[in-house]
């Protein structure tokens, strides 16, 4: 999906809202350094503000150039790793990096526009490629081709403040499973007042509609249909998304009076001990901690209520159509080192990141399976620092859950939605059939246009 700055890529040592911008070469420089070196262009390297991301990220690629000597990595820095406003533009223009990152939704897309390089009688080298779980190497899978790999997924749950839920009189071991119950909790906790709020909903900047799509799947709903050309929001499951919001905003009271929320204001209630439970991936935990004022003990994390399905989303990188065999196959070997070696790399070195004082234990992401996912899963916990019995609700009822992805178009149709998600919360007349109705017909548009 075409990012709006509220998922991060990695937690980031040293947050940064700076956003620097790289000048990208493609493969339309030559391949080969002077010294007869295979030359590859690579971006996502973390910016010069996140001084311990980017010396972590620096010191494994300079294993690599000397594991495989015949092999020259030149780095591109950016935060975030892909900006929207830039995007297409990049691919139009040719100017994407030999190895470039993509968020899940992008796949499609960058094979639609032939900006994408077919990987598939390469992906046999790429010795960790049959241990990522098959849902996310189906996501870079065009029309039976291979485009892309992953390097990271996550899914939507619960977080939830567990001091509260115990002064509320709540079993903090015990989070809600179902709609109803997430309801009745949220009353509660409401109840403690001097401004606790019991739940809070993103309803701005395209983020009320993807906070509507995750409720959406966790009800059993889709957005779209299967064959991507209608909207499928105007049913009953869509109806009760908005029902529900609407029931907590007015007749209950527990989603306080100030709406129209994004990320960063929902984040700051909960880091402040002000909020009883919000929608999020993992990720979101050492934000709260580190930079919001939140507790590790205090922040747990459950599947998400409903019981049938969760949001799931990530990213990966894909490769250049102008790219040479000899800078697919280096392409290949560098993210196979960096991030596709279980306990090891960029995202997997456990030890390494605790030395640092970054969290190690999150349930999240998860990308192998197997043995690989057992040795992933060893390192990770030899290494925990953070309370991990916290995030055990959602690690078991993930395995019931459908996994699904975003909705093609994602970000056009997540700003129509977000029209419905901001009209139930801000006002108590609202009409749910009416404004269902409105999001479908224009979504039908969106769809139509592809």
């Amino acid at each position: 999906m075409r990012s709006t700055g509220f998922r991060r890529t990695f937690v980031m040592l040293m947050a940064s809202s700076v956003a620097l911008t790289a000048t990208a070469c493609g493969s339309g420089d030559n391949d080969d350094a002077a010294d007869g070196k295979t030359r590859i262009t690579v971006n996502c390297e973390p910016p010069k503000s996140a001084k311990v991301d980017r010396s972590f990220f620096d010191a494994d690629t300079a294993a690599f150039e000397k594991a495989n000597p015949d092999t020259d990595v030149v780095t591109h820095d950016a935060f975030p790793c892909q900006d929207p406003k830039t995007f297409d533009a990049k691919l139009a223009g040719g100017q994407m990096e030999d190895v470039f990152y993509t968020y899940f939704t992008d796949a499609k897309h960058v094979v639609d526009v032939n900006q994408a390089a077919d990987i598939t009688s390469y992906v046999k080298e790429l010795k960790s490629y049959d241990t990522i779980q098959q849902q996310l190497r189906d996501i870079y899978t065009v029309d039976g081709k291979i485009y892309g790999i992953p390097r990271t997924g996550y899914s939507m749950g619960l977080i939830y403040n567990k001091a509260l839920f115990e002064k509320a009189g709540l079993d903090p071991d015990k989070p809600p499973a179902t709609w109803e119950e997430l309801r009745a909790d949220a009353k509660k906790i409401a109840a403690l007042g001097k401004g606790t709020v019991g739940y809070a909903d993103y309803s701005a900047q395209n983020q009320g509609g993807w906070h509507f799509t995750a409720e959406l799947y966790s009800q059993g709903g889709n957005v779209v249909s299967e064959d991507g050309k209608k909207a499928t929001v105007d049913t009953p499951e869509g109806k009760a998304v908005l029902q529900n919001l609407k029931d907590m905003r007015w007749s209950d009271g527990s989603m306080g009076s100030k709406q129209l929320l994004v990320i960063n204001d929902v984040q700051q209630m909960m880091g402040s001990g002000k909020l009883g439970m919000y929608l999020s991936a993992p990720d979101n935990i050492p934000i709260l901690v580190k930079e919001k004022g939140g507790n590790y003990n205090d922040l747990a994390l459950a599947p998400m209520p409903g019981g049938k399905g969760t949001l799931i989303g990530g990213d990966g990188y894909m490769f250049n159509k102008k790219a040479t065999p000899a800078q697919i196959r280096a392409g290949l070997k560098w993210l196979d080192h960096m991030f596709l070696t279980p306990g090891k790399g960029f995202l997997g070195d456990y030890a390494r990141a605790k030395k640092n004082d970054a969290p190690v234990g999150l349930p999240e992401p998860r990308l192998f399976t197997g043995a690989a996912d057992e040795k992933d899963q060893q390192v990770k916990k030899a290494n925990a620092n953070v309370p991990v019995e916290n995030y055990q609700a959602f690690l078991d009822g993930n395995q019931s859950l459908e996994m699904k992805i975003e909705p093609p178009q994602a970000q056009q149709i997540y700003s129509v939605l977000d029209a419905a998600v901001s009209a139930v919360l801000t006002k108590k007349d609202a009409d749910i059939d009416q404004l269902l109705k409105d999001a479908s017909g224009k979504i039908d548009s969106i769809l139509a246009r592809g």
